[in-house]
């Protein structure tokens, strides 16, 4: 199994045995349970899905979903998350079985993908760096972006420029996290460093490819 569903729980440090103090972000890892299978005759591709298993399910089901999990995972209740993940034989993994976190082990080295925090409209120089103008008194340029264009050629902004605008709320990976510790009791994992998202945000794990 190449990797799971979890939520990020939030972050704190903690000391190695060779007593360096190292921040960790503490994830919950799973656990997941498999609700699809892909196989290479009937998709093209060999793979499972799977659902996060939450203590607090989805109040409510879409009709789609409903009848989705009715048709390819009867007997296992809806879940909120769902994901897909490549495996070498789908048969391997029965539907309804679970994904838990101890498939990952200590000193493992991971990507994970999540959603950033959301920073609404923000300016030019919170969300690119810029330097702004002189902040001396009078000079009435101190965070405004100036000229974006010239006026005669080509009389246009071009796309892709960087302005102010929305800030955050976008898909982010950060790869090759190292797992510092592996809880499989309580279901959590320990990785080394910051990891997209706000706290209670979801977040895909992979193992880190070779």
């Amino acid at each position: 199994m190449s990797g799971i569903l979890g939520v990020k729980v939030g972050m704190t440090q903690i000391f190695q045995e060779n007593g360096l103090l190292v921040p960790v972000t503490v994830i919950k890892a799973g656990p997941c349970v498999v609700t699809q299978h892909k196989t290479k005759a009937k998709d093209g591709y060999d793979a499972i899905q799977v659902g996060l298993v939450e203590a607090k399910g989805p109040r409510k089901v879409t009709k789609p979903l409903r009848g989705h999990f009715e048709k390819t995972a009867k007997g296992t209740p809806p879940t909120r998350l769902l994901k897909e993940f490549r495996v070498e034989s789908a048969a391997d993994f029965p539907i309804g079985s679970l994904v838990l976190a101890n498939i990952f082990s200590s000193n493992e080295l991971v990507t994970i993908t999540g959603k950033s925090k959301g920073r609404g409209f923000a300016g030019f120089v919170k969300r690119h760096g810029f330097g702004g103008g002189r902040a001396t008194h009078g000079s009435m340029f101190h965070r405004a972006p100036g000229s974006i264009g010239a006026s005669a050629f080509p009389s246009r902004v071009f796309k892709g420029s960087r302005m102010a605008g929305h800030m955050g709320n976008k898909n982010c990976t950060v790869k090759n996290l190292r797992i510092v510790k592996v809880d499989e009791n309580a279901g959590v994992i320990l990785v080394r460093g910051a990891v997209p998202g706000a706290n209670g945000a979801y977040l895909v794990i992979k193992k880190a490819s070779s």
